[in-house]
C-alpha cells in the first residue's frame, strides 16, 4: 500500500532524512520510532504530500505522491501531533467543514460524517464546542476527521502525547479496531504500546534506517544470547552458585527483592554463552538437590531494549566518521 524508496530530505546542509526505504502491506499497522530529531515528522509530511522531498521516490496504492497529489491525498487521513481543530466550532460543524475540504460530495457527506464519528467514538460529545472538550476527546476528533471519507491509509504521529493512562488506553483500543480496515503508520514514543498494537516496527536515527522487523524479530536478531527467567525453590546462595557454574551460562541475575532473601524461592535471569541452550543442564542440576523448578521460560528483550541498543551504537558510529577531506 505504501512504498517508500531511497527517500532524502535535506534543509541547506543538514540531513532530516538520508535515503530511506521502506514499505507498508495493505491493512498493517507499522510501528515508526526513533528518537526526537530523527527524522520521523519529516518522513510523515512527505508521505502525506505536506512537504517535498528532496530526492527520491513515494507512492501509496501505486500512485506518486508527488505526480498524482490529489488522487492519493484521497486515500490519506493524517492526524499530526497537534490535531489541527478549530476550538470555538462544535464537533459537528468542524467535521462538516472538514468534509468540505476533503471534496466529500455533498450527498455523501451526512453518511462519512457519521461513519467517522462512530468509528471515533464521539457521539456523546457530538453537539459540542471542541475548546470544552478533554484532552483525550480532542484526540479522538482529530482521528474523525483523519477517518473522515474512509481513506485507505492513516498516519498517526503521536496520537497518544499528553493524554492520561485511562485515555490512553481508549485511543489504544479505538486504534486497534482499525486493524484490516485500514493500513497505519503509528509514530509513538510509548514502546510497549508500539509492541501492543504494531505487526511490524521500523526503527530511524539519524535520518537513516536502522531497523525493521517485528518486535519479537528484533529482539532475536540483535540480543545475541539466550535469556532464561528460572524460578526455583532452593536456598538463594546455593542456588545462584550452582546456575552459574553451569558450562554455558554468561551471567546470573537475582530479580527476588531484597525483602525476601530468607525466603525458600528465588527468581533469576541467566544469561548464556552464544545463544546456548542451557535449559536441560539447568533441569538436571536442579533436580539432583532435590530444588524444584517452579517456572522456567525465554526472555526476550524488550522494544525499548532494542530501541535503545540500535540508536545509541548508530549515534556512536556517526560521531566516530570522519567528514570527507579530513
Amino acid at each position: 500500500m505504501i512504498e517508500v524508496r531511497n527517500l532524502t530530505k535535506r534543509y541547506g546542509k543538514a540531513r532530516g532524512i538520508e535515503d530511506l526505504t521502506f514499505t507498508v502491506g495493505k491493512g498493517e499497522i507499522l510501528g515508526f520510532l526513533g528518537p526526537n530529531g530523527a527524522g520521523k515528522t519529516t518522513t510523515m509530511r512527505i508521505i502525506t504530500g505536506y512537504l517535498a522531498a528532496t530526492s527520491g521516490t513515494v507512492e501509496v496504492d501505486g500512485f506518486s505522491v508527488f505526480e498524482d497529489a490529489m488522487e492519493t491525498r484521497r486515500k490519506i487521513g493524517y492526524l499530526p501531533e497537534n490535531p489541527p481543530l478549530y476550538r470555538e466550532m462544535t464537533v459537528s460543524s468542524y467535521l462538516r467543514f472538514v468534509s468540505e475540504l476533503k471534496g466529500i460530495p455533498k450527498s455523501k457527506r451526512k453518511d462519512a460524517i457519521g461513519s467517522a464519528v462512530e468509528a471515533a467514538g464521539i457521539e456523546t460529545v457530538y453537539n459540542r464546542v471542541i475548546s470544552n472538550l478533554s484532552r483525550g476527546y480532542r484526540q479522538r476528533v482529530g482521528l474523525a476527521q483523519a477517518l473522515l471519507g474512509d481513506p485507505d491509509v492513516l498516519i498517526l504521529d503521536e496520537p497518544t502525547v499528553g493524554l492520561d493512562p485511562r485515555q490512553i488506553i481508549e485511543i489504544r483500543k479505538l486504534i486497534r479496531s482499525l486493524r484490516g480496515k485500514h493500513t497505519i503508520i503509528l509514530s509513538s514514543h510509548i514502546l510497549p504500546e508500539v509492541s501492543m498494537i504494531c505487526n511490524r516496527v521500523i526503527i530511524i536515527n539519524n535520518g537513516r534506517l536502522v531497523a525493521s522487523d517485528t518486535p519479537i524479530g528484533l529482539s532475536r536478531r540483535i540480543k545475541g544470547s539466550e535469556r532464561i527467567a528460572v524460578r526455583v525453590r532452593g536456598p538463594r546462595g546455593e542456588v545462584v552458585n550452582t546456575v552459574r557454574e553451569l558450562p554455558g551460562v554468561s551471567s546470573v541475575s537475582v530479580e527476588t527483592p531484597d525483602s525476601a532473601a530468607g525466603e525458600r524461592e528465588v527468581l533469576l535471569i541467566v544469561e548464556t554463552e552464544d545463544s546456548q541452550d542451557v535449559r536441560e543442564a539447568l533441569f538436571f542440576a536442579m533436580a539432583s538437590r532435590s530444588w524444584p523448578i517452579v517456572e522456567m521460560k525465554a526472555v526476550d528483550m524488550s522494544l525499548e531494549d532494542v530501541f535503545l541498543k540500535l540508536t545509541t551504537e548508530e549515534s556512536l558510529e556517526d560521531e566516530t566518521e570522519v567528514p570527507p577531506g579530513e
